[in-house]
């Protein structure tokens, strides 16, 4: 029977797309070039040096190693500059409403999220004490797929695999939730989630009992 819930950062609780956005923006910019939302989409779920090799390709520009490494920092300068920023008004919809029902149930939550910029975020929105567990970029030593940051996850809080429910809106996420032996929830499309036990559009209208029923009556089939 699930008794906690492990939730995936971006893409479920909040949306940093649009941050990772401007940052590369500003910075094409200050190199003489600009880059649009449509050119953006090719770098979601690539590596920070494979979207820098991208995008001075896209400029035209050819630099030194040592001058990329230069270049991806104030990148990453950029991007924690805008996530500094964030608030309550960053949480995606449905989110606030579904941990009400989460506490109320006594559920463990803990966070399972690759980035390093967690804390930070979470803090801004104002969710960081609404984990009884935080395990992040830090802690980890493998991205997802790899299952070890559910796997960290479930240990802090005291519970088997098979007791933790996973919220993930990335394919990536999905394969690292079943790989360490967990159910998966998807929240995106279904099209493209297609390993994950249940999905959702968004948290929005989510009832938990309606879906522990559910993930519960899967785990005794």
């Amino acid at each position: 029977m699930i008794k906690a819930f492990l939730f995936d950062l971006d893409g479920v609780i909040v949306d940093t797309a649009i941050y990772h956005y401007q940052a590369w923006k500003q910075m094409a910019n200050n190199l003489g070039f600009d880059i649009s939302e449509e050119f953006n989409e090719q770098l979601k779920g690539v590596s920070r040096m494979d979207s820098l090799d991208i995008i001075l390709k896209h400029g035209g520009i050819e630099v030194s190693d040592e001058e990329k490494l230069a270049l991806a920092t104030q990148k990453n300068e950029n991007y924690l500059n805008l996530v500094s920023k964030m608030s309550p008004a960053d949480i995606l919809p449905g989110v606030g409403d579904f941990f009400v029902q989460v506490k109320q149930e006594n559920i463990k939550i803990a966070l399972g999220s690759v980035s390093k910029n967690a804390k930070l975020i979470l803090e801004g929105i104002g969710m960081l004490d609404d984990f009884d567990s935080i395990i992040d970029g830090t802690k980890i030593s493998k991205g997802k797929p790899d299952p070890e940051v559910f796997l960290k996850g479930a240990e802090e809080l005291g519970f088997s695999p098979a007791e933790c429910l996973v919220f993930e809106d990335a394919v990536a996420g999905v394969e690292s939730a079943k790989r360490a032996g967990m159910k998966a929830v998807g929240i995106g499309k279904e099209d493209v989630l297609t390993e994950a036990d249940v999905v959702f559009e968004d948290l929005v209208g989510v009832d938990i009992h309606d879906l522990l029923a559910q993930v519960n009556q899967e785990n005794l089939l």
